[in-house]
């Protein structure tokens, strides 16, 4: 049997795409997005709405990205982009679904715990890492040849609307240096 079709105008089409020339990264709305090591912009391209409910949980992207999803659609995965220096990179963190990465420009370390120990891959361009739901993982620009320099890196979440968690490790971090308060509010 067929698929179903659908006619879909030009119009309406538009509003399903995103030109990278007018995206708009953001730098906060994350607990970690003050911290010096974790200085990044998020690029909300497909999806990553906001999570409704237990405050611990936050959009993949940051609240500020999450309010401004260029393509907003909530069909069963979310693309966005990461653009960093070299060094930085979000703290330790899991998502209740998948998360895919493929370094677009420069090299990203790809790091895991596991058993109380980090593991990593170092990816160079169009290289693909696709973590499970519940890993706790993060990813740094490790191009340290070029500190002047931004490298991108596309990441895919799925779900509709899938949530972030940072690690205790990375909570007790931020709390202890004053980014985020005892309960965590930043």
């Amino acid at each position: 049997m067929p698929l179903p079709t659908k006619r879909v105008t030009r119009e309406e089409m538009r509003k399903r795409v995103a030109l990278f020339k007018d995206l708009v990264g953001h730098d906060g709305g994350l607990p970690d997005s003050n911290y010096p090591s974790a200085a990044r912009k998020l690029y909300n391209v497909v999806g990553f709405q906001r999570p409704e409910g237990d405050e611990a949980m936050h959009s993949p992207v940051g609240a500020r990205a999450a309010e401004s999803a260029a393509i907003k659609i909530n069909e069963g995965f979310n693309l966005g982009f990461c653009e960093a220096a070299p060094g930085k990179g979000p703290m330790m963190h899991n998502h209740d679904t998948n998360e895919t990465f493929m370094p677009i420009t420069g090299r990203w370390r790809c790091s895991w715990e596991v058993d109380g120990n980090v593991e990593a891959f170092d990816l160079g361009p169009r290289d693909v890492i696709s973590f499970p739901p519940g890993v706790q993982r993060r990813f740094e620009n490790v191009t340290h040849e070029e500190p002047d320099a931004t490298h991108w890196l596309l990441f895919v979440i799925g779900g509709d609307v899938p949530k972030a968690e940072f690690s205790p490790l990375a909570m007790d971090e931020l709390k202890a240096k004053g980014f985020v308060d005892a309960e965590g509010k930043f």
